[in-house]
């Protein structure tokens, strides 16, 4: 079988923790802010754990096992 080439798209996205866990930022963070409330932007700066639904995809395309 060959080697899977990483998804370079993704690798920028999401960075392997300690934990083996996967960490990601939070969508919708980044313009057209003055609508939302203060406690949303706060909420929107903290990163996330992938969810486990997508852990196996997101795992095979940054080439990790």
């Amino acid at each position: 079988m060959p080697k899977l080439k990483t998804h370079k798209a993704t690798a920028k996205r999401i960075k392997q923790r300690g934990s083996k866990s996967l960490k990601r930022r939070h969508a919708f963070g980044d313009h057209f802010l003055g609508k939302r409330s203060t406690k949303r932007k706060r909420q929107l700066r903290k990163n996330e754990a992938v969810s486990s639904a997508n852990m196996k995809n997101v795992r095979r395309s940054l080439g990790l096992k």
